[in-house]
């Protein structure tokens, strides 16, 4: 039986990782289907403290999982599928085998928002993408035109990292202003090959028939008026889902699946933590991510203290 299990290897995760391994609990940590998380596949974080040049998303990840394994963290590569938070120790089923634990932090994190397209499913990964990083220079997208659909930090990111290969980035928002940082934004807009297409929405990608991607169908929110763009790649940047699928209906959540402590970062089942993207819905970012990962890892071995005496 394990002191603690970890749910994820993002910022929150690995985080928690360090604390509870410093704390001699010895911790488990869960990988999950996106080792280090989606920050992996960022190539440039600029405002995490301690980095006055920047640093490498996945470098970053790395550096923080090789500060865990040296307290002692164990990684497992596994997912989980289910959880039974009735019984103690509390159970995890996973996609090979099962855990038993006596605490679990939840810190795993978010995945791609997708836009619900038929199309956009059918096309997948034969030119439509979700991370501009892992696939933007794949000789396809090469001097051709590209489109980004989204408006925030995210997309304009995206765009920007396309502009190295692309012959032109459209940006597809859905309002007539990017809901983007000002630095971001102004980024985004002030480079060449980025082409902005205001009040816009995706209603079909193109072309199923010829199974790859040779455009997009955009309808004017305000006019209704239809247009099509040609491009060789479409890369969705429209937000996150949290991956928080096996404790729905066991463990207090909102409606759209973001966890919801009811003090700290400990939820409404005894013995269970929540930090990072499944919880934070407000400020999504890394060095909050970490700071939530470090509470977790507190309350959680504060909770085992407290069993033990």
């Amino acid at each position: 039986m394990e002191n603690v299990v970890i749910i994820g290897t993002g910022c929150a995760g690995l985080t928690a990782a360090i604390y509870t391994a410093r704390a001699n609990l010895n911790p488990v940590v869960l990988t999950g289907n996106l080792p280090g998380g989606l920050l992996t596949t960022t190539s440039v974080v600029e405002n995490y403290p301690g980095f006055p040049e920047g640093v490498d998303g996945f470098e970053l990840m790395e550096r923080m999982q090789k500060q865990a394994e040296r307290f002692g963290a164990r990684l497992r590569y596994a997912s989980v599928v289910d959880v039974d938070v009735t019984r103690r120790p509390l159970v995890l089923k996973l996609d090979e085998g099962t855990l038993e634990s006596r605490s679990i932090i939840i810190a795993s994190g978010a995945g791609h928002r997708r836009l619900g397209l038929e199309s956009e499913d059918k096309l997948e990964k034969k030119g439509v993408t979700y991370c501009a990083t892992c696939d933007g220079a794949l000789p396809v997208f090469r001097n051709k035109p590209l489109v980004v659909v989204g408006g925030g930090d995210s997309a304009c990111e995206e765009a920007l990292y396309l502009t190295r290969f692309g012959s032109v980035v459209y940006l597809v928002h859905r309002r007539d202003q990017l809901r983007a940082s000002k630095i971001m934004a102004q980024r985004a807009l002030s480079h060449p090959k980025i082409k902005p297409v205001w009040d816009s929405v995706v209603t079909e990608i193109l072309d199923v028939a010829q199974d790859q991607v040779t455009g997009v169908r955009l309808k004017h929110v305000k006019t209704g008026a239809e247009q099509v763009l040609a491009c060789a790649g479409v890369f969705v940047a429209i937000g996150h889902v949290p991956n928080t699928a096996p404790f729905r209906g066991k463990i207090q959540m909102d409606p759209e699946g973001y966890i919801v402590p009811v003090r700290g970062t400990a939820t409404n089942v005894e013995g269970i933590f929540a930090a990072g993207d499944c919880v934070d819905r407000v400020y999504r970012q890394a060095i909050t991510a970490a700071g939530q990962g470090c509470a977790a890892a507190i309350e959680c071995e504060r909770y085992l203290s407290a069993l033990a005496s």
